[in-house]
């Protein structure tokens, strides 16, 4: 009988090991950016008070089994509900940093944003108030099947299962 019960051991072990590991690979996923500093003001260059461009975004630490990456930056605090900025997805795994200006790195698929448009529109809340944009990065362990231009809720919804980790940096804006 105890010879029964030590190859379970070994493997509870092994597995243990096995879920730790994961655990603190998946701890190390992180998105930065040389635009702004997280929780910070984002510069007007960004915003549609200045040339519009997306910023810069890195980042690191991905699990290992991530096929692509999905990418949202939303307005929580828009009036009418969630502002979706940005919606990028396919993002290949192998690509680690988004350049300042950048429509969409090569194998990545542009989504609808709420003006229905496929690009990046930065900021742009109405007067007198401050807001805060997430830029919220999904490691999946798949590539989405959907077609060009899908927007953002029809990809979270897509989503859905195959995240195996995600990071967000926040900004802020107001006038």
């Amino acid at each position: 009988m105890q010879a029964m019960l030590f190859p379970f051991l070994a493997i509870t072990t092994s597995f243990v090991i096995t879920s730790s590991t994961y655990a603190e690979q998946a701890a190390l996923f992180a998105i930065k950016s040389a635009s702004f500093v997280d929780r910070k003001n984002i510069p007007a260059l960004y915003t549609c008070d200045g040339q519009d461009l997306s910023p810069q975004l890195a980042w690191s630490g991905a699990p290992a089994r991530t096929e692509s990456y999905v990418l949202i930056c939303d307005d929580p605090d828009a009036p009418v509900g969630i502002w979706y900025h940005w919606v990028l997805y396919n993002i290949p795994s192998a690509v680690t940093e988004l350049p300042e200006g950048v429509a969409a790195p090569s194998g990545a698929v542009l989504g609808k944003n709420s003006w229905g448009r496929t690009q990046y529109n930065g900021p742009c809340p109405p007067a007198s108030s401050i807001h805060r944009y997430n830029f919220t990065l999904y490691a999946l362990d798949m590539r989405l099947t959907l077609p060009g231009g899908a927007d953002a809720q029809t990809v979270l919804k897509a989503i859905q299962g195959h995240v195996l980790n995600k990071t967000t940096i926040m900004g802020v804006f107001g006038h």
